[in-house]
């Protein structure tokens, strides 16, 4: 089975991590993120994967490979141009065969594509997308369905008065060829906006299922990915938790306190009565002494100095310097190569 994920974002919200980094290889508990996904595409018989790449591409093939290590061919290509979800399909459209599967690169998941794609077999469907549910679908278009599952119509943004399903695009949509001939070539087309409509009605069907999704697009939600793989709420392939969560060489002094949904990556140092509670710290990051970092991320080779505070969704990029005696809170994000000199910012 073939796969393309759509990985040509430049992960804005994601900033100041992926400011020089993309999002695929952005690294998540012990490896880059896009390895959950070409491991979960993996288990449900993926053996072909074309990454449709844009912002920083070279470096996602450096880092991804060949696909050898997953145990399947990679493949990239690199739109000249952002092209949209369709035009992306359609540039990759000489290494597609007749059926394949297409992804949004920024969703980490356990669905059942085996099961999606035996239903877009049983029904002889053109194109067949995953729904999921969500306690809050107003911030989505919702879908409609006719009892057989066929699509019924698209509600985007829908307004309180027009919520009459939880379901959502999960962003994973099993396709046949058929469905590049409906995207004009060199042209920048939605698949969302333009093509799953003109198909309602001629061949379009959904797969509701309950499954764990969460798209990891926001520090927030970055934060939440990692704790439900340390917490085995989503199946991933990290099987000791605790292994995965502190990298080769990372230091915790004695009488300093890492827990167990917190991730310390390569050379990682907490210094002597410091506090590290559900958070990220990336290769060669250093917390000083008597210094807290809660619920925040801290970029490659940042340093924290002593007694800084550090908490609610920061973001620090990478070789940041925080001097002695700082307070970062409410979602400050720090650029990479920021110097802050001691008590320089009580936020």
């Amino acid at each position: 089975m073939q796969a393309v994920i759509l990985v040509g974002g430049e992960g804005t919200r994601l900033r100041p991590l992926t400011s020089n980094m993309p999002k695929p290889i952005v690294p998540l508990v012990d490896r880059p993120f896009m390895a959950f996904m070409l491991e979960w595409l993996k288990r449900h018989g993926v053996d072909d994967a074309i990454m449709s790449c844009g912002f920083l591409a070279t470096r996602v093939r450096e880092v991804l490979g060949d696909g050898s290590d997953y145990g399947m061919t990679l493949r990239f290509v690199e739109e000249p141009e952002p092209r949209g979800t369709a035009g992306a399909l359609k540039y990759a459209e000489e290494f597609l065969q007749d059926r394949f599967l297409m992804l949004n690169g920024d969703v980490l998941s356990d669905m059942d594509l085996t099961a999606q794609i035996a239903q877009h077999e049983a029904t002889g469907a053109k194109g067949t997308l995953a729904l999921v549910p969500v306690p809050d679908p107003s911030a989505y278009g919702l879908v409609r369905l006719h009892e057989d599952n066929a699509v019924k119509e698209f509600v985007e943004k829908p307004s309180a008065d027009q919520i009459d399903t939880n379901l959502i695009s999960a962003g994973a949509y099993v396709l046949e060829r058929s469905i590049l001939d409906m995207i004009p070539a060199g042209q920048n087309v939605s698949i969302e906006r333009e093509i799953w409509p003109a198909l309602v009605g001629n061949g379009l069907y959904a797969y509701p299922h309950e499954a764990y999704w969460l798209d990891i697009g926001t520090p927030g939600m970055y934060l939440k990915a990692t704790r439900d793989i340390l917490e085995k709420t989503v199946e991933t392939a990290v099987t000791d938790a605790a292994a995965a969560a502190r990298g080769e060489g990372s230091s915790v002094a004695d009488d300093a306190t890492v827990d167990a949904v917190s991730v310390l990556r390569e050379d990682v140092k907490v210094g002597a009565g410091s506090v590290v509670e559900g958070s990220v710290l990336l290769a060669g990051a250093e917390v000083g002494a008597n210094a807290e970092v809660r619920d925040s991320i801290v970029g490659a080779g940042t340093k924290i100095g002593d007694r800084t505070r550090v908490s609610g969704g920061a973001v620090l990029g990478e070789d940041v310097t925080i001097g002695s005696d700082n307070v970062l809170t409410n979602g400050i994000k720090v650029f990479a190569g920021t110097t802050l000199g001691d008590g320089a910012v009580k936020f």
